[in-house]
């Protein structure tokens, strides 16, 4: 058993690609049904991981809801990362940091992307 993906519903899907390009997602395909599409993405080396759902004519932001926490992604240089996605204007909730402050785990930061879903970085 593995994780296949993970599926978001977002409203601007320029918007949302230009983000996830921007973590390093590459965009592998497009499935159309009635109404609705959905957008597969991934990272270099793994499979179709991220499905960005569009419901065509959905102009309201979607309620995220209080069950939903986040993403986490691993970088290499989270500093570079950081820098790189500031020049596209994605800044960070607040700098990188130690959760609890221990060295051992981190660093990390959060982004948000253009739907509120908020996505860790870990060094």
């Amino acid at each position: 058993m593995r994780v296949v993906h993970t599926a978001m519903r977002v409203r601007d899907i320029d918007a949302s690609l230009r983000f996830y390009e921007a973590l390093g997602f590459e965009r592998r395909r497009k499935l159309q049904f009635d109404g609705a599409y959905n957008i597969y993405l991934g990272v270099p080396g793994d499979g179709d991981t991220l499905e960005l759902t569009v419901n065509e004519g959905r102009d309201e932001p979607y309620d995220l809801g209080t069950g939903y926490g986040h993403i986490a992604l691993t970088v290499g240089d989270l500093d570079a990362v950081v820098a790189e996605l500031a020049e596209q204007g994605i800044e960070p909730e607040k700098p990188p940091y130690h959760p609890g402050g221990r060295d051992e785990v981190g660093p990390i930061c959060f982004v948000a992307d253009p739907d509120g879903y908020r996505i860790e970085l870990i060094n």
